[in-house]
């Protein structure tokens, strides 16, 4: 769930550092229906060529490393500004941003009608988070708007990356942090504002050839996953997809954090559903020291995403930046076992997130992990059952049910799906996600659901095991320089490339 990282990205930023912007005359629109493109053309912030890209690339070490992960650029890519109307969570109009990523060049793949990939990003904290701001190596959200350009773009795909409501220039106050309806709203709806704005840039020659795939990381994964989910409801077509880390199963999840499994990066994800929920759905408490301690209480409404740094919100006790519950074990009278599940674990990464001052009240804990064995999810406390709770009683519970990937009738996308992770992953846990999810399908035909553990031992003739090979000898190299803290902490992020490499190589089948 946390944004995408890491030095692979790093070598781009001497190439796009003097890209500037290209501003044809725009006509602005006067609707705020869902998917209306607000200015037309868009505007133009950054175009690459890729001799240079390669070239340039190729002069350092991580640049080599992106260029054996991702390949050599195809295509140069034209980088546009999207902005357009979406809908928050509770149905009311919202401005939104994002990139349109368009190949280009003289070969084959990069000219004439090319297939679209729909991506999600993850988490972000920032507020300013902007995917098309490709050219400043200082905006947040660079290092991913510089992977997917790398992976997809320069490769022959026409990219849509939407920033979704809340971030950049929307004027949403909130971000709908896991609210699958309203997410996949918001990115079908830059879907629709970038086919609009695709004839009318400065190469109208490309164009859009029917074939959809969606992807993302993280956050970004959950946003696919709900995406597919609500364009096969709705009778869309979808070539094929790739959800990637996603939290897809959020009530499992959060029931495992809550019964002690704390995920990596607790205390930031946390005040994004809580805020979300509680603007969507009004009850997930009455005031904010219901959840939450007195001494963060006050800032918590509205908190994230922030102008601040996250860094700068732990830094000066805004936010604690690991303990979201208390070390002082909550005794439950006449309920040992319980007491039990609620005392600090053993496990060393799932303790980090227990300590003094913390953010989530122990009587907040008691209540939800209560319901939580009371009104079971299966995936935690019954496997191999995959069942959601039956009648969960605690409000946020219930908002986490209501936007799990399992809620509602069974469904099942209608093309074939990738879900890639790793399996020690200590932020979105891949056993509990990916594979809740697997076995909720497991009774599909052969072929048509496809999990890729970037942690499981190679297999000969695999065409993912080159992957899984290059991943796996990254992260004993973070083992033997940072220690097991250091794998903890980056293992999410390490996760991201080469899970968007091997969706590209999926994709590349259809």
């Amino acid at each position: 769930m946390l944004k995408i990282g890491g030095v692979l990205c790093a070598a781009l930023a001497i190439l796009l550092a003097g890209c500037g912007k290209s501003s044809p005359t725009s006509a602005v629109a006067t609707s705020t229906a869902r998917g209306t493109l607000m200015f037309n053309p868009p505007v133009r912030l950054a175009s690459l060529d890729a001799p240079t890209l390669t070239e340039d690339l190729g002069e350092t070490s991580s640049g080599q490393q992106l260029l054996e992960l991702a390949g050599t650029p195809t295509c140069g890519v034209d980088v546009y500004y999207i902005e357009y109307w979406t809908v928050g969570a509770k149905g009311e109009a919202a401005s939104a941003s994002g990139a349109l990523m368009v190949p280009t060049g003289t070969d084959a793949p990069c000219t004439g009608p090319r297939p679209i990939v729909l991506y999600a990003h993850g988490t972000a904290f920032e507020k300013t988070y902007n995917i098309a701001d490709i050219a400043d190596s200082s905006n947040s959200a660079y290092s991913e708007s510089a992977l997917i350009a790398a992976i997809f773009a320069a490769q022959g795909y026409i990219v849509v990356a939407p920033n979704y409501a809340g971030y950049d220039i929307s004027n949403l106050p909130y971000h709908p942090y896991l609210i699958g309806a309203q997410q996949s709203k918001d990115v079908s709806d830059a879907l629709t504002a970038a086919r609009t704005a695709l004839p009318n840039t400065f190469t109208p020659g490309t164009s859009d050839n029917g074939q959809l795939f969606i992807t993302g990381y993280s956050e970004g994964g959950y946003v696919a996953m709900a995406t597919v989910k609500a364009m096969t409801a709705a009778g869309e077509t979808v070539t094929a997809s790739a959800p990637m880390s996603g939290p897809y199963a959020t009530e499992a999840l959060v029931d495992a954090v809550f019964l002690g499994s704390v995920n990596i990066g607790s205390t930031a994800f946390t005040p994004l559903f809580v805020t979300a929920y509680q603007e969507a759905y009004g009850n997930i408490y009455s005031e904010p020291t219901d959840i939450y301690e007195p001494q963060y209480a006050p800032n918590m409404f509205e908190l994230l995403p922030s102008n601040t740094p996250i860094d700068t919100l732990f830094a000066n006790g805004t936010l604690p930046e690991t303990a979201l519950f208390s070390n002082s074990t909550p005794v439950i009278p006449g309920n040992a076992q319980l007491t039990a599940l609620l005392a600090v674990p053993a496990n060393p990464v799932f303790a980090i997130g227990f300590g003094t001052p913390n953010l989530i009240t122990n009587d907040e804990r008691v209540s939800y992990a209560i319901d939580a064995v009371t009104n079971p999810d299966g995936a935690v406390l019954a496997p191999p059952s995959v069942a959601l709770a039956a009648t969960p009683q605690n409000t946020l519970r219930i908002a986490l049910k209501t936007n799990d990937m399992r809620d509602g009738s069974f469904w099942a996308p209608g093309g074939p799906m990738l879900m890639c992770g790793g399996d020690q992953d200590p932020t979105v846990f891949f056993s509990l996600d990916a594979g809740t999810m697997a076995t909720y399908w497991a009774a599909l035909p052969a072929g048509l659901i496809t999990v890729l553990d970037l942690n499981a031992t190679p297999t000969a003739n695999d065409p993912f095991a080159p992957l899984q090979v290059a991943f796996q000898q990254d992260i004993a190299s973070i083992l033997a320089t940072s220690g097991e803290v250091g794998v903890a902490e980056s293992y999410h992020d390490t996760v991201a490339p080469f899970c968007t490499v091997a969706a590209r190589g999926f994709f590349s089948k259809f």
